[in-house]
Formats: C-alpha cells, structure tokens, sequence
C-alpha cells in the first residue's frame, strides 16, 4: 500500500484558555506502570478456557462490553439505546442506564470506577454517575455516529471518536472540547489511550492506525499495512504493541516503535474481526469475530484456539483482571463468560 503523504492535523482551540481547563499530567509510565501490572500470576493456557454459564443481556444486538478495572462488575452497551452493570459471577444486573437517542456502540470505565462513557448513532458522548445511574455530562460536537471512547489514566480527559472522521478529547473538568484530530479520511472507528502517557491511538476505516500526542494535537506515527477497513486497535499495557484488525478478519501485531510494517499477522477471515483485547500478561489476545467465534492466540507463537458457543456474530470481547475469564457479547444479545 502506497504511504499517505497527506499532513495530519488537529483544530486546536482558538478561544481563551478557559479557567478550569486541565493541565495534561506528565508522563508517569516507568513508575505507575509497574504498579498497574503487578504480578498477573500463572496464566491459563489457550485450550483451558470452557464456556461457565451465559446472561440474557439485552433483547437486542451488544455492540460493547468492558469490565470495571479490578472488580467483579462489567458493564454492556446495546442497540436498545441501554447500557447495563452486571454482577459476576452471579450474572444479576446491579444498575441500567437510559438517555441516548439512538444505539450505542461502545463503554469505558471511569479509571476511578464511579463513572461510565458512553458513544452513540445519536453523535453524542455521554458520562454516567454509577452510584445514581443519571447522565451528568453530554458531550455534542461531532457530526456523525460516535463508535468509541477512551479514558485518560488521569481520569480528566476523554477521547471520542466518530463516522466524521475525526477523533476528539474532552475535558472533564471545563467540559469542553480541548483538540480535533483530523487526519483519517474515513470513519474514525476506536480510540485508545496509552496506559500513563499522553498518547492516544486511533483506528479507522481508512485502513490505517495514528498515534497523537494530545500535548501538542500532533500525529506522531501512522500504522500502514491493513488491506481492508481497520474495525479496532488496542495496545498492550507496559509493552510497546498494537494490535489492530479489520473487515476482512486480519489481525496485525505492530512494535509501536516501528509502524512501518506489522510484526506478525493473524488470518481470522474471511469474516470480519470486531474487536482485539490483550490478557494482563500482554501473552495472549482475545478476538471477536462474526463467524460467531472467539479466537484466543499466543502473541509469541501465533497458535490459534476457538471459542465456540455464541451462535451470531461477536462484536466484543474482553479479560478480566486476572486474566483467567473471557467475557464475549454479539448479536443475540448475550454476554457468554469462559473460564
């Protein structure tokens, strides 16, 4: 694929500096990042995990899980314009939430736990208060659809990104846009912060992945190498990897220091790849696809295992903190849990 010489850019605010606008945090990864892993312990092997038991999430199609970090809650995002808790393992729902307009298509986790985001086909990003289950802040400023979101470790910025091609980050703290990213030429389809970093990955259906440095509004490596729409990327916490897939169910592994060409590729095709997520020990990822299979590989090796037992198609899937459950959730409105 010829490389896009096209400069990136991003809209910068040009009104005053508002006075409760936040400062960007200085890097903390060496000291917070060791902290963050501490020991993950044995981890299970590929062909370990067995289908425990399945919850009748939502009446309608789950476009996103996420796991509440260290605790036994995960949270669901669905077509039905709802999001859920849930208890694990005991499967009960613990709070839902309502207000969007249209379907939602992603959640992420306040770092504090006492906040959820939410995107939607509404274009709105909305925030919720857990111990209420109310929307305290809408965040409106894209055009089109919004498909993901991603907290800052800080917990006063969240990225957005959207169909209009842009990615944006919000603060929390003056409630306003602080940066557009404009660079992709197509759907903007996932963002992603770096663990204690200011660095923030996109992914788009452009078929490239960026990385910005929100600081400065600058793109800083462009990830050329997909063939087809990329669907999602997500980096591996306290290691320098990306791991991306797209439409076509190809699964690039990319050293974030050398964008240039994938470090090995994974053929999950020829069905779509929705959605990557890496286990604790950054050892084995996670891939949700819509042939209705989770696919578990080992990062060193590139041994393939499937997960079979969703019946449709999956859009998420996700680890919990010990690494020793797979949560997955698709089409049929279920949230299939393998341990």
């Amino acid at each position: 694929m010829e490389r896009r010489t096209k400069k990136s850019s991003a809209q910068l605010p040009t009104l005053p500096r508002h006075p409760k606008d936040t400062e960007f945090p200085v890097c903390s990864r060496p000291v917070n990042l060791q902290r963050a892993q501490g020991n993950p312990g044995e981890q299970k092997s590929l062909n370990s995990f067995n289908l425990f038991y399945s919850i009748k999430a939502h009446a309608l199609p789950i476009s996103c899980i996420s796991q509440l970090p260290g605790k036994k809650i995960l949270a669901s995002a669905s077509d039905d314009c709802s999001w859920r808790l849930w208890a694990l393992p005991v499967g009960q729902m613990v709070l839902t939430g309502e207000g969007h307009s249209d379907w939602l298509s992603s959640c992420s986790f306040h770092p504090e736990g006492t906040k959820l985001a939410t995107t939607s086909g509404d274009t709105t990003v909305k925030l919720w208060d857990l111990f209420c289950g109310r929307c305290v802040l809408t965040f409106s400023g894209h055009s089109q659809p919004t498909w993901g979101c991603s907290f800052h470790s800080c917990g006063h910025f969240l990225a957005s990104c959207s169909s209009d091609k842009t990615a944006k980050l919000w603060d929390l703290n003056s409630q306003r846009c602080r940066l557009t990213m404009r660079r992709h030429t197509a759907s903007v389809n996932s963002v992603c912060f770096q663990s204690f970093s200011n660095t923030l990955l996109t992914c788009s259906a452009d078929k490239t992945l960026a990385l910005w440095d929100i600081r400065l509004g600058v793109c800083t490596a462009s990830f050329v190498g997909h063939q087809h729409p990329c669907n999602h990327a997500t980096l591996g916490l306290g290691e320098e990897v990306v791991a991306s897939c797209d439409t076509r169910g190809i699964v690039n592994l990319w050293d974030i220091r050398r964008p240039a060409s994938p470090l090995r590729t994974i053929d999950a095709g020829p069905l779509s790849a929705n959605q990557v997520a890496f286990n604790p020990s950054r050892k084995m990822l996670a891939i949700a696809s819509s042939d209705s299979l989770v696919r578990l590989v080992d990062v060193d090796s590139c041994k393939v295992s499937s997960l079979s037992g969703q019946r449709d198609s999956v859009q998420s899937v996700t680890f919990d903190h010990t690494g020793k459950t797979v949560m997955s959730a698709g089409s049929n409105g279920l949230i299939n849990v393998w341990m």
